[in-house]
């Protein structure tokens, strides 16, 4: 387990350090794990010792939520003064990712025969 943690660690540090040295718009974890997903690639996917460590984060993924949660409480008062903005920003973003989604399975999906049956 430390050696799988010590791996996932070493990616996003790799992204982090990549990110601030060539002041990329990208944050350091995401590319991170696009470093580690080309090497998983590469290696012909995970090991046992990292799909069980990920496998144990991801269970308790609720807990990384807590940070975010006492901000929110701790600046209250700043998202009740500022309400609208967030408002329309969280629609917007919601609408524009429900929009993507769909045209990326759009795009991904097989085109019918082309011997001109129907699916």
């Amino acid at each position: 387990m430390i050696s799988a943690l010590s791996a996932l660690l070493v990616f996003q540090l790799a992204g982090e350090i990549l990110a601030r040295s060539f002041n990329l718009p990208i944050p350091g974890p995401v590319i991170g794990m696009l470093m580690l997903f080309v090497a998983l690639v590469v290696r012909g996917g995970p090991g046992e010792e990292l799909q069980t460590t990920s496998q144990n984060l991801l269970q308790h993924l609720s807990l990384l939520f807590v940070p975010a949660g006492t901000g929110i409480m701790v600046h209250l008062h700043r998202v009740s003064d500022e309400w609208l903005p967030l408002l329309v920003s969280l629609l917007v973003s919601t609408l524009a990712t429900l929009v993507v989604t769909a045209l990326v399975m759009k795009l991904c999906q097989r085109p019918p025969a082309a011997s001109g049956e129907t699916p």
